[in-house]
């Protein structure tokens, strides 16, 4: 083995939870949190319903020990079906978290993990629950950086994200640095290396490919956990990639991820901060708006342009967003979805939104999401924002009572606010040493 996955072996397999810091756990923590609250909300909309119905159809297991209940469904599914649906359904409402330097989200794939495969671990303490989702993180986010730095296009989350379950069930699941291995290769050779930028320019239930990546992950675990073969995972292997693993166990990723305060790409949130903070400090209402001229980095300006039809189309839509935000002070489920999407005021102010790239901002990108916005008033006034990085980043981090209010605003309209607050105690009490994972279960499988 190389020096870089003797590395990748021993933080994975072998790093108890109290030797991670605990700053690296809470994050962790909080990260779960806030991904449940966007599978919650997303559970009754049309891609969920029908990831689960799919793999109910198709996934199932005949073996109790690989069968898990879906998570707020109830309907019994294998351990890789059930993390496929709920990954889909998240990655199918865009408000879960990211990390800027991958371009992409592991959360997504994680909270699914670790729910699937927790369902067969009743032992596994809430301190080690929480290594294991560290371990997604830090091992998923190193993945990317490597693949993106050695290939040219530019691929979705699950094409890498799939190490980072496979990272997550090896831990888990007690493999062998042999096992790790050869699941780390199948799982690198099988990613869903999907064409992101294909997916901005035609928004569809696709998304981020993250749904692939957790099925991918499992089921790669699964095969080589039985003998199947296929090491080397040259994102890790190759010599050329080595720098990318240096500072792992040093520098914890889980502890730089966004949470978005909104449900839409994060490519678009810089603009709808500036707007929202022109707005706010010169106290002004949308109907005395008479046009809006945003700057930003190239990929945010290739997002949708137009008045969406669906609510894939609405979340990537940068004028969309920015209109919702001005007239509602807010962006919810309700807007980009259903009637939200045929929005009268919002399409007036829509047509009246315009985007343009700028060198400044593509310059930053993607370590930095930034934009410009210069408003003008109908009485005749211009109002500039000033360069505007998205919130909720590291930069501009938000706080936990605003990512736990961002939750409960998720959460509770769907399963109620008892039920929700159960959750969250349950999660956010994994850092005490004798809670349990399987606290959440009884309150994550009942539809």
């Amino acid at each position: 083995m190389t020096g870089t996955l003797d590395r990748v072996t021993d933080f994975a397999l072998n790093l108890s939870a109290h030797e991670m810091p605990d700053s690296a756990k809470e994050a962790a923590a909080l990260m779960m949190l806030d991904t449940m609250g966007i599978l919650i909300a997303s559970g009754p909309m049309e891609a969920g319903v029908i990831a689960r119905d799919t793999a109910a159809l198709l996934y199932a297991s005949t073996d109790a020990a690989f069968s898990v209940p879906m998570m707020f469904d109830g309907r019994l599914v294998s351990t890789a079906g059930a993390a496929y649906a709920a990954a889909t359904q998240i990655d199918n409402l865009d408000g879960h978290d990211g990390y800027n330097p991958t371009k992409g989200h592991i959360g997504v794939v994680v909270l699914p993990a670790l729910v699937s495969l927790g369902a067969h671990c009743p032992d596994l303490s809430g301190p080690e629950a929480l290594a294991a989702v560290v371990t997604g993180y830090e091992i998923a986010g190193r993945a990317g950086l490597s693949l993106h730095a050695s290939v040219n296009d530019y691929h979705t989350s699950g094409a890498w994200n799939a190490l980072g379950v496979v990272a997550m069930a090896a831990r888990m699941r007690g493999y062998t640095p042999e096992q790790f291995r050869q699941a780390l290769g199948i799982a690198e050779y099988h990613g869903p290396r999907s064409q992101m930028m294909r997916e901005i320019a035609n928004p569809t239930m696709l998304h981020d490919g993250s749904g692939w990546g957790a099925m991918v992950g499992i089921s790669s675990a699964i095969l080589a956990e039985r003998g199947f073969t296929g090491a080397p995972a040259i994102t890790i292997e190759d010599a050329d990639v080595a720098s990318f693993w240096d500072d792992l166990g040093q520098f914890w990723q889980v502890e730089h991820q966004y949470v978005k305060p909104y449900p839409i790409c994060r490519w678009a949130h810089a603009a709808i901060d500036g707007v929202r903070a022109v707005m706010m400090e010169n106290d002004l209402a949308h109907d005395q708006i008479r046009s809006i001229h945003i700057n930003s980095f190239h990929e945010a300006a290739c997002l949708y342009a137009g008045m969406p039809d669906t609510t894939s189309q609405a979340q990537y839509s940068l004028p969309f967003a920015v209109a919702v935000q001005a007239i509602h002070g807010r962006i919810g489920v309700e807007h980009i979805s259903g009637s939200g999407l045929s929005d009268p005021a919002v399409a007036e102010l829509v047509s009246r939104i315009h985007v343009l790239e700028d060198a400044r901002h593509s310059a930053r990108f993607p370590q930095g999401r930034w934009a410009d916005v210069i408003l003008k008033s109908t009485d005749g006034r211009v109002f500039e924002s000033g360069d505007t990085h998205a919130r909720g980043g590291p930069e501009a981090p938000l706080s936990r009572g605003d990512v736990i209010a961002k939750y409960t605003e998720f959460a509770a309209p769907v399963v109620g606010s008892d039920r929700a607050d159960a959750i969250r105690a349950a999660i956010l009490g994994w850092v005490e040493p004798t809670s349990r994972l399987s606290d959440l279960m009884s309150l994550v499988f009942d539809p």
